[in-house]
């Protein structure tokens, strides 16, 4: 069984297969799973060290970079909803070996994320102090640390664009593409971090301005890598200067399509900020370990997130192949996989989570919240697992309305009034919030899995 694991994993990390509605499923899962997980891992490894270097300046640094990321992850969703219909669209006309209807709606998906992040980094750069304020910082954190937040905002198109571009590349099953992207993008991110923040060498000394900095930079240079392969045709779509006119029919979809994608975000990320709005209640030093183990857990389960768009991309293509019942038991297997994955990490997570948090700050009040939100919000992973595939399979379906409002009935129907009560109203303090995550995500998952055996989603169209 090694053995076998052994000799496909570099296949599958090279991207040699690429067909995907024929043959043995698991091996399908396999050869998409590996580098969209590996895709993952560093986009999560990214997070804990940008968030390891920016704790060396101070707890009020990593407060700023939580409080930033909340909101601009509300503010992409427009374009994380873009990636997703781009994802449904590409995969279905690949399923359907229409490469040259893949390159147009490749194109029009990129001219229609341009537009959001124009218009969304200009109020982003404009309004960065007045979104902190609102936020609960206090004038002295805003005035030190708004250029972290303006500059994230004001260089969005190339996080968009590198979200979106890798969006078509899974869509197309060269998962392996979207892998290295991302590898590039947030490698060089990695090292220019220190260099900027720290002033290294013949680097100024920028504190958390260079951290936004570092990462403008090496995810730029990640777009350019894509649009390279794109452009050159190495990928299994490739864009032609016939492709780069636009089609208003096929942007209105898109558009369409998104909307669902980006309610689910909004829905989720609105959630977020409200949490972090009661987190800020009980101070700067629960802030900062929450900040931390939420790093952590995005480290922990963004690998699921790879086996979760790997089954966005089966379901996509299998629909355009006219096998939904090939979709189907794709995703019940993925699903079971990522339960037996999450369910060995949450143990290992409640066992060492004091020396996890410990890596990343001594202060012992936030080693304490981050200990507790890391345990409590844990517990619901073996439920989150399914939830997690379940709603990738439908929005590789194209049906991104399904999953918006799942989200809009768990997260504002019962996880912020659960989060105020509990936290507040019952004085439970910041467990109350950690746990109304745990029951939300669980609930989540319920929903998923009831909807989807009704199978509507097969007969969506893209």
């Amino acid at each position: 069984m090694l053995n076998k694991i052994i000799d496909n994993l570099v296949p599958a990390i090279l991207g040699k297969e690429k067909e995907f509605t024929k043959g043995s499923i698991r091996r399908a899962i396999f050869m998409l799973s590996v580098p969209m997980i590996l895709e993952m891992i560093m986009e999560s490894l990214f997070a804990v060290v940008d968030i390891y270097f920016v704790g060396q300046i101070s707890t009020d640094a990593v407060a700023t970079v939580g409080v930033t990321e909340s909101v601009i992850t509300l503010v992409y969703a427009m374009a994380i909803g873009i990636s997703m219909a781009a994802t449904a669209m590409v995969g279905r006309r690949i399923g359907e070996n229409d490469r040259e209807g893949a390159a147009v709606a490749a194109v029009q998906a990129i001219i229609l994320g341009i537009g959001v992040s124009i218009v969304l980094g200009t109020l982003g750069f404009l309004y960065a102090e007045e979104m902190l304020r609102l936020m609960g910082l206090n004038e002295q954190l805003i005035a030190e640390n708004a250029s972290y937040t303006r500059i994230i905002f004001s260089t969005n198109i190339a996080i968009t664009l590198l979200f979106l571009l890798n969006a078509v590349f899974r869509g197309a099953g060269d998962a392996s593409l979207a892998m290295w992207a991302l590898w590039i993008a947030n490698g060089l991110n990695m090292i220019l971090d220190p260099l900027f923040i720290f002033g290294y060498g013949p680097f100024p000394e920028m504190g958390i301005a260079g951290a936004a900095i570092a990462t403008s930079i090496g995810r730029g240079v990640g777009v350019a890598f894509q649009l390279f392969i794109l452009f050159r045709g190495m990928s299994i779509i490739r864009i032609m200067r016939r492709h780069l006119k636009i089609q208003w029919n096929i942007i209105k979809r898109l558009f369409e399509v998104s909307l669902g994608g980006a309610g689910q975000h909004v829905i989720a990320s609105a959630s977020w900020i409200f949490l972090m709005r009661i987190i800020a209640i009980f101070g700067e030093d629960v802030l900062a370990g929450y900040t931390i183990a939420i790093r952590v857990i995005i480290f922990c389960i963004l690998p699921s997130w790879g086996m979760s768009n790997a089954t966005a991309t089966l379901v996509g293509q299998n629909l355009g192949a006219k096998q939904p019942e090939r979709a189907e038991k794709s995703v019940w297997l993925a699903a079971f996989y990522n339960v037996t994955f999450l369910l060995s990490l949450s143990i290992c997570i409640f066992i060492f989570a004091p020396s996890v948090i410990a890596l990343f700050t001594s202060d012992a009040q936030v080693i304490e919240s981050g200990i507790l939100c890391l345990r409590i919000i844990c517990a619901g992973y073996i439920f989150f697992a399914y939830g997690m595939v379940v709603s990738q399979a439908f929005n590789g379906a194209g049906d991104t309305a399904t999953p918006t409002w799942m989200n809009f009935i768990c997260f504002w129907v019962l996880e912020t009034p659960l989060a105020y009560l509990f936290a507040v109203v019952l004085d439970w303090g910041p467990s109350g919030v950690y746990w109304s995550i745990a029951i939300s995500e669980s609930a989540l998952a319920f929903i998923a899995v009831y909807l989807f055996r009704k199978g509507r989603w097969k007969q969506t169209s893209i």
